[in-house]
């Protein structure tokens, strides 16, 4: 055989093997359930939270197949608090996935409590066949129209070819602005049916999202920067989006570069140690009261936030924010913002480097004297609550003992009313992300599922939740959960024997409770459980339980009695009966 029809010969033969292998590569059969699973794998989910049903059954196996760790939980709560909670731990986009019906309707608290905090997450949600969609089958309920207002997309995915491109869709959607959740809901036969890989609409991972640090007008820029450059009284507002957008480094620079007194809200608590020349928190309504500039950064204008009024022509307030639709809503501003917080605080650092004489510089140091004489005077005030003997044990000293107690590297957690309202003007994280709390929707029952969340994000940290006991109640039987998955936390309850707050009208008659033996609760699930009515004692337990966490891997309940009379300064105005 000569050369040349040799070479024709093999040529020939490799045409039809790769002939055969693009055939090959172009019926390869993937499911609705695969096509999901490799989508949210795509988009950076690693982990799904979720409680399982007959409408999902077929996704856990393809998940599984990508790599994605599954926590199934014990309610459908649960599971969307940890998505959220996962989300605002590592800043990707947390997932949560239900069953039709009552696994919908069940979940819709965590994801309004994320639509409220702007957390970033998906949550899949089962349902019947396309064909039974309205006829009333089993668990049959407009879940789209019903998730519609407490998320920022949702919609119902039509076929199995569109799988993975709403994924997508629904993904970037979670980013856009500011973040928040998504809905999909997914019927049983789209997600069960195969079609050939090539006929399913997809798009490159991340590769459509929109800019991960928009920096602003550059005008709006140079006149915050003057702004901050001329005042003699400012005072900054850092709040949740702040450690959302990891902008927390440029926030810090700008008060260190400009000599600023920041305060902090939400999961910006921690941004400073407690201590630094620039942490303030006890002081705010001074601050605000008597600032020249007020610079609100990744807070919306709620009921938490400031109500300065512009009844002093002298006051400027400016606002950055990842939404522009939070701009000047329920406040008019003078300066408002659109764009990343990091990257915003940035520009308007290096802008405004240089151009505070120092006589604007010398003013704002003694005004920040003033603000630091005001934090050490209101901390005196608090000290006799924070040391109080008093039988009941009065939650403000529950509180003191809990930020001794924290280590440089333990999250804390917030799930309740009053207690915890109190807790805040009490404890202060040592670093960033090591807040977290319900947010403005202000739901109890979260703290199971963030502490099971951030366990699963820090597996180096000690995480300790602090309940009322009516919020560990409603989801404490997770713990299981959290043992389960390897990541035991030390849970603290504050029994008031009483669900609520009656002096205010907010406990139905008949709420009050026996006391109940919640330490006995861990007890049972192998771990370490204590009750406490000695304020003396409250110390010692939280050392056993951190103790017990480390030795047994198993979640340690101290149960405190505390004083049902002790409300928080303004729990009287949070109700009708003011």
């Amino acid at each position: 055989m000569s050369e040349a029809v040799s070479s024709r010969a093999a040529a020939q033969a490799s045409t039809i093997a790769d002939d055969t292998a693009e055939q090959t590569r172009s019926t390869t059969l993937m499911s609705g359930a695969h096509l999901a699973a490799r989508a949210l794998r795509n988009e950076g989910v690693d982990t799904i939270f979720t409680c399982g049903g007959g409408h999902i059954a077929g996704f856990y196996d393809r998940c599984a197949d990508e790599g994605i760790r599954i926590v199934d939980v014990r309610h459908e709560q649960v599971a969307a608090h940890a998505a959220d909670g996962y989300a605002r731990q590592t800043g990707r986009l947390g997932c949560v996935v239900t069953p039709a019906g009552p696994g919908c309707t069940n979940a819709v608290t965590g994801v309004a409590t994320a639509y409220r905090s702007e957390s970033p997450l998906i949550h899949i949600g089962g349902e019947g066949t396309l064909a039974q969609h309205g006829t009333s089958s089993l668990r049959d309920l407009p879940h789209v129209d019903m998730m519609a207002p407490i998320t920022k997309f949702a919609a119902t995915i039509p076929s199995t070819e569109r799988v993975a491109d709403m994924i997508s869709i629904a993904a970037r959607e979670a980013f856009n602005g500011a973040p928040g959740p998504a809905y999909l809901e997914i019927a049983r036969d789209v997600l069960d049916r195969e079609i050939d890989a090539a006929q399913a609409v997809t798009t490159q991972p991340g590769r459509h999202h929109a800019p991960a640090d928009p920096a602003g007008d550059p005008h709006d820029i140079e006149a915050l920067a003057d702004l901050l450059a001329n005042a003699e009284r400012p005072a900054i507002l850092y709040g949740q989006q702040v450690w959302t957008a990891r902008g927390h480094e440029a926030a810090i620079a700008l008060l260190r570069g400009l000599d600023l007194p920041g305060y902090f809200d939400g999961a910006s608590r921690g941004l400073l140690p407690p201590g630094d020349p620039h942490h303030f928190d006890r002081s705010r309504a001074r601050a605000f009261a008597n600032a020249d500039l007020i610079v609100i950064v990744g807070a919306p204008f709620d009921f938490r936030t400031t109500r300065a009024r512009r009844s002093r022509r002298e006051l400027k307030l400016a606002q950055i924010d990842m939404d522009y639709r939070a701009i000047a809503r329920n406040r008019d501003i003078d300066l408002g913002l659109v764009g990343d917080p990091g990257a915003i605080l940035g520009a308007v650092l290096q802008a405004a480097s240089g151009h505070i004489n120092g006589e604007k510089r010398q003013a704002r140091q003694a005004w920040m004297r003033e603000l630091a004489a005001a934090e050490d005077a209101a901390t005196a005030g608090l000290m006799p609550l924070f040391r109080s003997d008093s039988s009941p044990i009065h939650p403000y000293r529950v509180a003191h003992e809990i930020n001794e107690f924290l280590s440089d590297d333990t999250i804390y957690i917030g799930d309740g009313g009053d207690v915890v309202a109190m807790a805040a003007q009490a404890v202060r994280p040592r670093r960033p992300g090591q807040w977290m709390s319900p947010g403005a929707l202000g739901a109890l029952g979260v703290g199971t599922g963030f502490a099971i969340a951030a366990g699963l994000a820090n597996p180096g940290k000690e995480v300790l939740c602090y309940y009322c006991d009516a919020a560990f109640s409603m989801t404490s039987f997770d713990i299981e959960t959290a043992n389960r998955f390897g990541v035991p936390y030390i849970a603290v309850v504050a029994s008031h024997t009483a669900a609520g707050r009656p002096r205010y009208g907010q406990s139905a008659p008949g709420a009050a409770s026996r006391d109940v033996p919640y330490g006995k609760f861990a007890e049972m699930l192998g771990g370490y459980g204590e009750e406490v009515c000695d304020p003396a004692k409250i110390a010692g337990a939280l050392r056993r339980a951190r103790e017990s966490v480390r030795t047994t891997l198993r979640s340690a309940v101290v149960n405190i009695q505390v004083d049902p009379a002790a409300h928080a300064p303004h729990a009287s105005a949070q109700t009708m009966h003011e």
